[in-house]
């Protein structure tokens, strides 16, 4: 596992970027997973910059996200497809032919994870997967508990989010919201995994993440054992390191 340690949030944002944009230029059909969240929509935004400046092919890469949140519309600003396809995949250029996302309403659910890993794999390997963390150490909706050899499912929603999506969409408090995931092995089979954390509020966890033991009580610490994973982080992320 390879850390890298930035001075400042906004070198912390370009270097993740960088190694997005060069990974693309060197691989233009390349499959690459990415994240949403706090930590990523500075990210994308660099992203976005880089290829505004230094403009490289985009046209035979494929886009897809680790997860998604179920039972809200696609128009909803917080679903992940919004957040990407508005983040990266127009800024970048991408065909929406090679925009994956799993649906966000069915009517089964387990057959949606497996048609969406499955169209995953038809692209060809994962080159790579850009992961934010939780400060419990969830990655993607897989929370704490979840099995190593997990596939993609649906996960239930954390209290916390839970209350904010319900409160930003209007849904009734009985209507069932979830998270399509894909699984924390789905996220070890990429050939590149970057772990981006900044921010003082994940000083700990990341912490624990590294250098703690490898357990399913703390999803990202599985990392430690995957052969090539770089940690991203700013200097507020990196402190208790």
């Amino acid at each position: 596992m390879k850390i890298t340690i930035t001075d400042t949030e906004p070198q912390f944002f370009d270097r993740v970027a960088w190694r997005v944009a060069v990974e693309i230029a060197d691989k233009p059909e390349a499959v690459i997973g990415f994240s949403t969240g706090r930590t990523t929509k500075g990210i994308h935004a660099s992203l976005a910059d880089i290829h505004k400046k230094y403009p490289f092919d985009t046209s035979g890469m494929t886009v897809f996200g680790l997860d998604e949140i179920t039972n809200v519309s696609r128009e909803y600003f917080g679903s992940c497809y919004y957040i990407l396809l508005h983040e990266v995949v127009e800024p970048l250029g991408v065909p929406m032919e090679n925009y994956l996302m799993p649906p966000v309403h069915s009517d089964d659910f387990t057959r949606e994870c497996q048609d969406y890993q499955a169209a995953i794999s038809v692209r060809g390997p994962v080159a790579l997967q850009i992961l934010g963390i939780g400060e419990n150490g969830h990655i993607g909706f897989n929370q704490p508990g979840t099995p190593f050899n997990s596939y993609a499912w649906l996960s239930k929603m954390d209290e916390e989010l839970d209350r904010r999506i319900r409160r930003e969409t209007g849904s009734a408090p009985d209507a069932p919201l979830g998270g399509l995931t894909l699984g924390i092995r789905n996220i070890m089979y990429s050939k590149k995994i970057i772990l981006a954390a900044n921010g003082v509020r994940k000083a700990q966890i990341i912490r624990d993440a590294l250098y703690g033991p490898v357990t399913e009580e703390l999803p990202a610490s599985v990392l430690q054992l995957h052969p090539d994973c770089e940690v991203i982080l700013d200097a507020e992320a990196a402190r208790l390191l």
